[in-house]
């Protein structure tokens, strides 16, 4: 069942730092946001698989949606997807409801075709796809990341932190938008055993070779068994540090981390900063991998609902303009934060590539 929702009574905990939301229920409509008088704009969103409160991926895009509600006073509207089976009639459902603008949220929206089926077919609506691209429509804006640039910063990160120096990625799905982080984890990782001569095992992602580790390709992101199996295997070999790029799926690897029964062995999240959004598991974070999705939506919905004309050239998130970053985290030495701010001020400059 689609679910087309305000969620307006949870707003304010966003502006109060709270991460952390339970996107449940519906609330009333605002006549004014913070930023002023309400906005004659419909701001709508259509999410990737699961819900809008999965901590990571979904959520970190509606948390631009409802930023941009009390903020700017937009009107908002929404559709939850349990299968890519809903795409296209969520899609649908926001078109039939006027929506001046509707995120498609994640790459799956291009399993058979399906925005650009309904970008094709519906001129006159605009659309920004997360993690998307255009295929020559005049009305598909696509926002992207490049993701390997703060995953380099990880995996050197994680190759330095580990005791064992094994460590381990897998990813919820063999796409693009996924392998970027992987890849730019294990170069990083690589960089480190350059570096400094001390060999750093990755296990899970080899993209020389072209292999990698993925969940079950027919549950993907809600692969929570096989999560938890990957991760317990990454255990076994000796991992100490383990980057699940699976969306909510960081909760299984946390599960078989304190299963294990390791003292030292930590997660690093992705999309969002995971010690803040489940703190459950903040002890066990050692950084999160974040794709700044909320800002680059609450950006656009801003510019569109201020009379910003529609375009479609692509919003690209880069460590350069903060649209990717790795979270603050109190287990980061200072010594290794200032190795982090060089090999970030080499990836601007262009002097360090991340994959390579």
């Amino acid at each position: 069942m689609n679910l087309i929702t305000r969620k307006r009574a949870l707003a304010s905990l966003v502006l109060a730092g709270a991460s952390a939301l339970v996107l449940a229920g519906c609330g009333a409509a605002p006549e004014e946001g913070d930023g002023g008088e309400a906005v004659d704009y419909l701001a709508c969103a259509v999410s990737d698989e699961g819900s809008w409160n999965d901590k990571s991926f979904n959520e970190a895009a509606y948390d631009g949606l409802l930023k941009a509600e009390d903020e700017l006073g937009v009107e908002i509207n929404d559709a939850e997807s349990q299968s890519i089976e809903d795409f296209e009639p969520n899609l649908t459902t926001m078109i039939d409801a006027g929506c001046d603008v509707t995120f498609a949220v994640g790459f799956n929206f291009s399993i058979n075709d399906t925005i650009f089926t309904v970008a094709d077919a519906n001129p006159d609506s605009q659309f920004v796809w997360i993690d998307g691209w255009n295929q020559g429509q005049t009305n598909l804006k696509p926002i992207t990341y490049a993701m390997e640039q703060s995953s380099y910063l990880a995996g050197y990160l994680a190759a330095a932190y580990s005791t064992s120096k094994v460590i381990g990625t897998y990813g919820g799905l063999d796409i693009p938008a996924v392998t970027a982080f992987m890849d730019g984890f294990y170069y990083g990782a690589k960089a480190y055993e350059t570096e400094t001569g001390t060999a750093v095992t990755v296990l899970g992602r080899d993209p020389i070779a072209g292999t990698g580790t993925f969940t079950d390709p027919a549950l993907s992101f809600g692969d929570t068994e096989g999560a938890k199996s990957i991760s317990a295997g990454f255990l076994a070999e000796g991992a100490d540090v383990i980057f699940p790029v699976a969306g909510g799926l960081f909760a299984s690897t946390a599960e078989a981390i304190t299963e294990s029964g390791s003292t030292t062995a930590v997660f690093l999240g992705v999309d969002k900063n995971i010690a803040v959004t489940s703190p459950e598991y903040a002890d066990l974070v050692l950084t999160s991998v974040e794709k700044r999705m909320t800002q680059a939506v609450f950006d656009i919905i801003s510019d569109l609902s201020s009379g910003g004309e529609f375009n479609v050239d692509a919003y690209v998130g880069t460590l350069e303009n903060d649209g990717t970053a790795l979270s603050q985290s109190d287990k980061i030495s200072d010594e290794l934060l200032a190795k982090l701010d060089e090999l970030k001020a080499g990836i601007i400059d262009g002097s360090i590539d991340p994959l390579a």
